[in-house]
């Protein structure tokens, strides 16, 4: 996560800081929101609109995609299929926020299985063989995905992002006791742990981490991303459009 971004957008160079993004915004009531969303504030507004309002920029000039990933990238929350109760609309500062839960965020795409997923479509379409995957469902000890392409070997560790509510039905009006950002300290952990360990038991192959793009784990691979690079450790992340991105490339 930083504070401050500078990008090329359409030929023009432009600027943007996490302060600008906040200021802007205060006072202003979102519009509704059909599909991708961001959470400033306190308060959630269609990332298009968000964008517009803190560049000054015409909405027709970029897409979701573009707005998701520069406000990703100064550490808002992002989401894709978010509802919102047309009276609960409230400026910065209220104690309400505008995430109608009655109407949950669409959390099938960041799941360990779904993240698995996307990440063995990505190698198969770059000439990847897969050589084995593990059962996520299951638990299933060893590592999750291995590949082989032109005599090189890549082992990657999957992680979902937990989800706020309990998978199993019976529980699922019950909120979780322990926060999804806390939880996700904990499975960035045993991600870390992995790949080291498949690093000393096979140097050669290339160790990776796969995520999907959240600004915590963004913020926790920021402070850890030197350590890693030393290991030999690489960073991929998936987006909720189903792009694998490289950490270093994306």
């Amino acid at each position: 996560m930083v504070d401050r971004i500078r990008f090329v957008l359409n030929g023009a160079r432009l600027e943007l800081a996490r302060s600008d993004v906040e200021l802007r915004l205060s006072g202003v009531v979102p519009d509704p929101i059909r599909t991708h969303a961001v959470l400033v504030g306190g308060t959630w507004f269609p990332v298009r609109q968000a964008f517009a309002v803190a560049t000054g920029l015409d909405p027709a000039d970029y897409n979701s995609h573009t707005a998701r990933r520069h406000l990703r990238s100064l550490g808002f929350e992002v989401s894709g299929v978010v509802r919102t109760r047309a009276a609960t609309a409230t400026p910065v500062g209220s104690s309400s926020r505008t995430l109608d839960t009655s109407t949950p965020v669409d959390e099938s795409w960041h799941t360990e299985a779904a993240v698995q997923a996307t990440v063995v479509a990505w190698l198969v379409r770059r000439g990847w063989s897969i050589e084995s995957t593990a059962d996520t469902a299951s638990r299933e000890h060893g590592i999750d995905i291995v590949a082989t392409r032109a005599g090189e070997q890549v082992g990657v560790e999957v992680k979902g992002f937990p989800s706020r509510w309990y998978a199993d039905p019976r529980r699922a009006s019950e909120d979780k006791r322990t926060l999804p950002s806390t939880q996700a300290g904990h499975w960035y952990a045993a991600a870390v742990l992995a790949a080291m360990r498949l690093r000393g038991c096979r140097p050669a192959t290339r160790s990776v981490i796969a995520l999907p793009d959240f600004p915590r784990y963004r913020s926790l691979h920021y402070e850890t991303h030197a350590s890693l690079t030393s290991a030999g450790i690489e960073v991929w992340w998936v987006t909720h459009e189903g792009e694998v991105l490289v950490a270093d490339e994306d």
